[in-house]
């Protein structure tokens, strides 16, 4: 883990069109290219899942690594929204809202996303220019 410096790791669904769509999006808007991915299908994510011993952890979330610490639904969606490039760092007022209050709306969206959004059959193939994001 510790050969990751300055780097943060999201963990995501590979199957979840939402997921997908939302990864590109960070892409898009991660001029810095702080962020590096794996999917939850992954043996990088499977590690890193045990190293911070997440083993048993629904795949209903997204998860960002920084450092030593942990975020998870609603709060790792703001504090990825807050580094990305954009009006999007505004969304991160709403960390004010009460975690309860936001981890039930990212619930309701998480349980019903295959509904909503669609599933693939496997997980999004990366281009070659950003195949080094992707830790496999």
């Amino acid at each position: 883990m510790d050969n990751f410096e300055n780097k943060s790791i999201i963990l995501f669904d590979g199957v979840c069109n939402l997921c997908n769509v939302s990864v590109n999006f960070v892409i898009r808007h991660d001029k810095k290219a702080q962020f590096l991915f794996a999917s939850f299908q992954s043996d990088a994510a499977k590690e890193i899942m045990l190293h911070f011993n997440l083993e048993n952890l629904n795949e209903d979330t997204v998860i960002l690594v920084e450092g030593n610490k942990i975020y998870d639904k609603s709060t790792a969606a703001l504090k990825i929204a807050k580094q990305i490039n954009g009006i999007f760092k505004a969304f991160y007022v709403f960390i004010i809202v009460p975690k309860f209050v936001r981890n039930w709306i990212y619930s309701i969206v998480a349980k019903h996303r295959y509904q909503w959004f669609g599933k693939r059959k496997s997980c999004m193939t990366t281009s070659p220019e950003l195949k080094n994001r992707f830790l496999a």
